[in-house]
């Protein structure tokens, strides 16, 4: 499958990407996250050129956002010999996803100010 229009990103894709590259989500996942959020479905091409991410990084925010069961993979036949497309689509709306992260740290912060709280115990006791 050879996409004719490559989206590519926008001021405000940036933008997004930067915040949740802001709450610890790594760039190259945080930009395939938005890239996906706002595309039906893209190759692994499309990606690399909508993102400039080099093929390594978007392979590797691939792997990510696969075992967090985010994406969804279908193969295509490609218009030369050699290996089938894989074509990527979100496996939720990018809304769930958010929650989900929402979720992550949230319980990331509550396990921080738990063990600040255990400190304060154990100065408090010398």
């Amino acid at each position: 499958m050879r996409s004719d229009k490559v989206r590519y990103f926008t001021p405000r894709d940036e933008e997004l990407a930067e915040l949740l590259i802001g709450i610890g989500i790594k760039r190259n996942v945080s930009k395939v996250l938005v890239y996906l959020a706002y595309t039906d479905e893209a190759t692994s091409r499309d990606i690399e050129r909508g993102t400039d991410l080099r093929q390594p990084e978007v392979s590797i925010a691939m792997r990510y956002l696969r075992e967090c069961d985010w994406i969804d993979t279908r193969e295509s036949k490609s218009e030369s010999k050699g290996r089938p497309v894989k074509i990527y689509t979100l496996s939720r709306p990018i809304t769930e996803i958010m929650d989900t992260i929402e979720k992550e740290k949230r319980q990331e912060a509550r396990h921080q100010l738990d063990l600040i709280q255990k400190m304060r115990e154990c100065i408090s006791m010398q």
